[in-house]
């Protein structure tokens, strides 16, 4: 019987453990794939927006070489602090049912069954892709996850959608050898939200024609060797050999709505939840870092989300002594 079950191995995740450990609390993080699983599935040399400082738990330093850490050295990071603070966490073991009574939770995974009295959730939200929907999707030329630009070496390549991960992966394929890259972006133009520092490269090599760049254009099919797409309102087609169906990720809503959360009617279809304890509809399960948003997936870092961990332990603290 563990005090505490969270699940979620990335760094809100470890935070949660780190101050459950802390706090003296019997806890146990079960993580579906690797440590901070989503950071291991970025592209390989992606940059991040936040400066090391704001990516820290669990009170130790995050000495990176530049100014915004590397998708390499924040593995490093986490890794170091996984090892130092000999946190209990369980790789590679996925969730299969949630039941809550009065008693606690029975938890069951594909590798054994515990009981908690307390869960918290910080399954982020990067492991669901927003489908296109369209005709050609399921062809293996088509990726939603984008790592490396050498695959695509010599391709004419489509890139859908304008948020800092479509605009980083255009511009890295540009420069690596790709043989045309294409941006198909239903917005007007290129989302503000892109990391400061990118957005002028990419907006200057489109304006310079290094990348072609389709606004208010949506992807309509997928064919072998070209791709078909409504362009201000008229029907058009290019020659294509990959596409990168950049297009978002959500969170597991139907897991969620299994376990009895309840959700806002907003678009946003966010989890209630209380924001002083981050307590859920469901009595002591607790929710912490982007999984609070929601769709809003660009709502909650780590670096504004890592107070979550104080929080929830904060409380269950009271109430254990209660």
């Amino acid at each position: 019987m563990y005090d505490l079950i969270i699940v979620g191995g990335g760094p809100i995740g470890m935070a949660c453990g780190i101050a459950a450990q802390e706090a003296g609390l019997k806890y146990l993080i079960i993580e579906k794939g690797y440590l901070v699983n989503s950071l291991y599935h970025y592209p390989h040399s992606m940059t991040f927006f936040s400066t090391a400082d704001k990516l820290e738990i669990g009170g130790i330093p995050f000495i990176s070489q530049n100014s915004k850490p590397t998708r390499s050295e924040a593995l490093e990071y986490y890794r170091r602090v996984c090892m130092k603070h000999q946190l209990h966490i369980h790789l590679q073991e996925r969730l299969i049912d949630v039941q809550s009574s009065e008693a606690g939770f029975s938890i069951t995974t594909d590798k054994d069954a515990y009981q908690s009295q307390y869960l918290i959730l910080a399954t982020g939200f990067y492991d669901l892709v927003n489908p296109l929907n369209i005709p050609g999707e399921e062809l293996p030329k088509v990726a939603h996850y984008y790592k490396d630009p050498h695959p695509y070496f010599g391709l004419r390549v489509a890139v859908v959608g304008a948020a800092n991960s479509a605009v980083d992966a255009a511009l890295e394929l540009y420069r690596k050898g790709a043989k045309e890259v294409s941006m198909i972006i239903r917005e007007s133009e290129i989302s503000p939200r892109v990391k400061y520092w990118v957005r002028p490269d990419v907006i200057n090599r489109i304006e310079e024609g290094s990348i072609k760049a389709y606004f208010e254009a949506e992807l309509s099919a997928i064919h072998d060797d070209h791709i078909v797409f409504e362009h201000q309102g008229q029907s058009k087609e290019i020659a294509n050999d990959a596409v990168l169906a950049l297009t978002g990720y959500r969170p597991d809503f139907k897991m969620l709505e299994n376990i009895g959360l309840e959700f806002s009617e907003e678009a946003s279809h966010k989890p209630l939840y209380d924001e002083d304890t981050m307590e859920s509809s469901v009595s002591n399960l607790f929710l912490a870092g982007v999984i609070c948003g929601g769709l809003e997936t660009n709502k909650w870092f780590i670096e504004n989300s890592r107070v979550h961990a104080d929080k929830i332990i904060g409380e269950l603290k009271r109430r254990m002594k209660g």
